[in-house]
């Protein structure tokens, strides 16, 4: 048992010279021309943020369904998101995967803050369950297996 400990923490700690040495090298900083943490990132996470989150107001001021007003936040943000990296392909500017998953992110983060505000002001009931298509409610299920 103590030599597999010592063979695992051996392996452990190559691992992470050799990750330290990746992600520190000079090199990789400077070839990299669009980086995860750009500053033009946090504009996207914003931007999809706030067009979720409005469109799911408007959603929720407009249908009944809880569902219907994610969707139309997360379409609005989204749809936004595909025509700026269209636009970007079609010579406009440089497109980025890395740009189009901060706007994945942003549209979750403004669609789960809207739907956790609009669950606390107007509560869950018969008339306004957590998620419903017309007026049966969605159930979701979902087994963990370790």
């Amino acid at each position: 048992m103590s030599h597999r400990r010592g063979r695992i923490a051996r392996g452990s700690l190559l691992s992470l010279v050799v990750a330290c040495c990746v992600l520190w090298s000079e090199q990789s900083w400077a070839a990299d021309p669009d980086p995860w943490l750009g500053p033009d990132k946090a504009l996207h996470f914003a931007a999809s943020a706030s067009l979720s989150a409005g469109g799911y107001t408007l959603g929720a001021a407009a249908f009944d369904a809880r569902y219907q007003a994610l969707l139309l936040g997360g379409g609005l943000a989204l749809g936004a998101g595909i025509g700026k990296e269209t636009w970007d392909a079609m010579g406009h500017g440089d497109p980025s995967w890395r740009d189009f998953a901060w706007d994945l992110i942003g549209t979750a983060a403004g669609l789960g803050l809207a739907w956790g505000v609009d669950l606390a002001v107007r509560g869950t009931g018969p008339q306004h369950p957590v998620l419903a298509v017309g007026r049966n409610p969605l159930t979701v299920s979902a087994t963990l297996l370790f």
